[in-house]
C-alpha cells in the first residue's frame, strides 16, 4: 500500500512524461489513468479536475525555479553574474524538464481553464521582477551601459528565453534551449554592459 501523496506525486510525474511527447494528442484523463494503471475515478480522488493537475505541475515549477533563483539571489554577487545565472537556470531547466517546457510555454495549455495560463504568466512576471532587481543591481555596481533601464533589460532577457523555449517545443525537442548558450549570451551581455 502506498504512502498518502505518493500517489498524487506518481500522477503528477506521468503526466509531466506524457507532456514529453511532442506529438502528442490532448492528454485526457482516461490516458492518464490508464499509463498510471487506475481508475479515472481513483485520479480523482486526488486531484478534482485535470486542470488541478496541470496546477500541481505548475506549483513544482514555481517552487523548483524560485528556490534556485532565491539562492542566486541570496549569494549576492555582480549583479550581471546573476542574471546570466538567472538565464542559464531557466534554459537548463527547460532543457532537463520537456514536458514542463510545454507548460511553460503554455502549449499543453490551450484548451484548458484559462486560470492555468494566468498563473503561468504571474509566474513569468516574477520571473521578470527577479532579473529586474539583479539588473538593478548591476547598475549600481556601474555593470551596464548608462541610462540602462532594467526593467526594459529584464524584459529583454525573459524574451529571449521564452524564444529558446519556444524553438525547442516547436523543434520536437531538437534545439535545446542551451545549445547556443556559449554564444549568445556574450551578445546579450555586450548590449547590457557598461
Amino acid at each position: 500500500m502506498s504512502k498518502p501523496g505518493e500517489r498524487k506525486i506518481q500522477i503528477l510525474q506521468t503526466l509531466a512524461s506524457m507532456l514529453e511527447n511532442p506529438q502528442a494528442e490532448k492528454i485526457t484523463t482516461a490516458a492518464l489513468a490508464a499509463r498510471v494503471e487506475v481508475s479515472e475515478a481513483a485520479l480523482y480522488r486526488h486531484f478534482a479536475s485535470k486542470a488541478q493537475m496541470y496546477e500541481g505541475l505548475i506549483e513544482f515549477i514555481e517552487q523548483t525555479l524560485f528556490s534556485l533563483i532565491n539562492r542566486i539571489s541570496g549569494e549576492g554577487g555582480p549583479g550581471l553574474g546573476q542574471v546570466q545565472a538567472m538565464a542559464q537556470l531557466l534554459l537548463g531547466f527547460a532543457e532537463k524538464n520537456r514536458g514542463m517546457t510545454r507548460v511553460l510555454t503554455g502549449e499543453v495549455l490551450v484548451n484548458e481553464n484559462e486560470r492555468l495560463q494566468a498563473r503561468v504568466n504571474q509566474m513569468l512576471e516574477r520571473v521578470e521582477a527577479s532579473l529586474k532587481q539583479a539588473l538593478r543591481i548591476a547598475a549600481s555596481q556601474g555593470e551596464t551601459a548608462p541610462g540602462l533601464d532594467p526593467a526594459m533589460a529584464a524584459n529583454l532577457v525573459l524574451c529571449w528565453v521564452q524564444g529558446r523555449w519556444q524553438q525547442f517545443v516547436k523543434s520536437g525537442f531538437g534545439k535545446p534551449p542551451l545549445a547556443q548558450w556559449e554564444s549568445q549570451w556574450p551578445l546579450l551581455a555586450r548590449g547590457l554592459s557598461a
